[in-house]
């Protein structure tokens, strides 16, 4: 297996918050796998970035260049503008949202030399559509099967 993968990522939620999901692509030479899950209730940006966590959590191997393709420019601009070093030098002050799934990311992300590309959503890429039918059939998937977003329940709700 090559030391470079490519990443596609998405995430969905029915409702902000709602149930949602994510879906990820991940590719190295000829070998492709598909990874996505469910959850109650979250947000759309919790399943994007939980997409990107999900798919560096599967890696077997460190030191892998990894690229990213996601449409959430939230998740994309937080890594390649450096929000997120900021955000991590101030422990998330001034209430930014998603601090244990960044924390998470991050980890995770020291493993790795990684790159995000911004992909323009529900356009003409296959794998970001794919990614997005994933994410979408995970959301709606049966109430069983979804998983609790524990950090997301943990922050309470907003009003």
């Amino acid at each position: 297996m090559s030391s470079t993968i490519t990443m596609y990522t998405d995430g969905s939620s029915r409702g902000n918050p709602g149930p949602g999901g994510y879906g990820v692509i991940l590719m190295s030479g000829t070998h492709r796998k598909e990874l996505s899950q469910g959850y109650q209730r979250t947000t759309n940006n919790r399943m994007e970035l939980m997409a990107v966590i999900a798919g560096l959590q599967a890696l077997k191997k460190t030191g892998m260049q990894v690229t990213i393709f996601s449409d959430s420019q939230y998740v994309v601009k937080a890594w390649e503008e450096g929000w997120l070093k900021k955000w991590i030098k101030t422990n998330f002050k001034g209430g930014k949202k998603n601090p244990d799934l960044w924390k998470m990311f991050w980890q995770l992300a020291q493993l790795h030399q990684i790159k995000f590309k911004w992909v323009k959503g529900h356009a003409d890429n296959p794998f970001n559509n794919r990614c997005d039918e994933l994410a979408t059939a995970a959301a709606d998937g049966p109430t069983h099967e979804l998983l609790k977003d524990e950090g997301y329940e943990q922050e309470g709700p907003l009003f």
